[in-house]
């Protein structure tokens, strides 16, 4: 009798954590390894919020809380979603949860029954699909490409969708490829979604402040106000606010669906970590200076990565709109042979060449559902970014 679940054996471990580990472990052995992997700001935590934090320890704020968010600090939330958003949430329809992957979990676990289908979009972040499957549903993959800037269109959309869909996800700026949509883009997205109102969306804007040029960010409850009602609009503090490991992520939406993810958090995870909470109502509520200025070095570092990658023998890189990832295709590399003699057969086989040939962590595309494509995260200094790009040329060079 095996130990593992059926559920459990349904999905695989995160491709980008165990991309980050295995260049852990090639770092620890002593070899020079640059980590191209991981999806965290380089920035350190502002002191502000640091500062906010230590106050809540030392006021002795460290005791168990509302399993699903102290009052402090919804209302800093709901000041957010209508500060930045123009969207009007109580504190009644907010879920704060311990990271953007436990929001999702919360809601899928708690309105997916066996058969509903959630509708994907390829290239998708690698827990979207994994934790559908966890939570007895069906994941419906929605394929772009880099034709369509790797954005859903309405006509898609409208196949896409059946009886059984219970959800969409969507994700702006999206981790993998950085793609962004326009306000004209999610207008045409929503009315489809009007059509169809047995159809849930998630819209996924963790890295909202993180676009450039003259990009404006909009979300779709705040482009459709019809939609508001079966929305649930995610957001967190990890990538504006270099908290990554505070791990606080929240969510408004519908008061019924609000108090069912508190309700699986009752039996689960209870509450986020006080500390963390304290922590991230200075975040919402302090200085935003810093924001803008952080943006604009990823704008640069995004600039940097694009033009080098594009100067790569095989290599194609779309510039995006945000985040801080570039999603290059490698097809014209597939075929041909790498400089340990193997042929690289797939992006999995690029990813592994690349590391084992130049000591540069990526993470390939099947693990984001959309091949041959790799993902690159620029969120380190342009010193190793350069060094990084620079081996990645020498290794499609050699390439032959």
């Amino acid at each position: 009798m095996s130990l593992e679940s059926a559920a459990l054996a349904r999905v695989k471990p995160s491709a980008t954590m165990a991309a980050d580990a295995k260049a852990r472990e090639l770092k620890a052995q002593g070899k020079n390894i640059i980590t191209l992997a991981a999806g965290e700001p380089d920035f350190d935590t502002p002191d502000n919020i640091k500062e906010a934090a230590i106050k809540a320890i030392r006021d002795g704020k460290t005791k168990y809380t509302n399993v699903d968010g102290i009052p402090e600090l919804k209302e800093a939330i709901c000041a957010k979603f209508a500060r930045e958003n123009g969207l009007t949430y109580k504190p009644s329809q907010i879920n704060v949860s311990p990271g953007g992957k436990p929001v999702i979990w919360n809601a899928m676990i708690a309105t997916l029954n066996p058969g509903d289908e959630v509708i994907v979009p390829t290239p998708y972040w690698v827990s979207y699909w994994d934790i559908v499957l966890l939570a007895g549903g069906e994941p419906v993959a929605l394929p772009t490409s880099e034709a369509t800037s790797f954005k859903v269109r309405p006509t898609d959309l409208e196949n896409a969708i059946t009886p059984k869909t219970k959800w969409v996800m969507l994700n702006s700026p999206s981790n993998p490829s950085g793609a962004a949509y326009t306000r004209a883009e999610l207008r045409a997205l929503a009315d489809v979604l009007l059509r169809h109102p047995h159809v849930w969306i998630l819209t996924d804007d963790m890295y909202e402040h993180l676009v450039f040029g003259d990009f404006e960010f909009t979300t779709i409850a705040q482009v459709e106000p019809a939609l508001y009602d079966r929305t649930l609009t995610m957001n967190g503090v990890s990538k504006a606010y270099a908290m990554t490991g505070w791990r606080i992520g929240y969510a408004g939406g519908p008061e019924p669906l609000i108090k069912a993810m508190a309700k699986v958090m009752s039996q689960t995870t209870s509450n986020p970590s006080s500390i963390s909470q304290w922590a991230s109502v200075e975040a919402l509520n302090g200085t935003q200076a810093f924001i803008k200025p952080n943006a604009k070095l990823f704008e640069q570092r995004r600039d940097l990565v694009v033009s080098m990658l594009n100067q790569a023998n095989g290599l194609r890189c779309p510039t995006p709109e945000g985040a801080f990832y570039v999603y290059p295709s490698c097809a014209g590399l597939i075929g041909k042979t790498a400089p340990s003699g193997k042929v690289i057969g797939s992006d999995s086989d690029f990813a592994v060449e690349l590391l084992e040939a130049e000591g540069v962590a990526v993470v390939f595309g099947a693990a984001f559902g959309l091949s041959p494509h790799f993902r690159i995260s620029y969120a380190t200094s342009n010193a190793l970014l350069e060094d990084a790009c620079q081996r990645i040329q020498r290794f499609c060079a050699n390439v032959k």
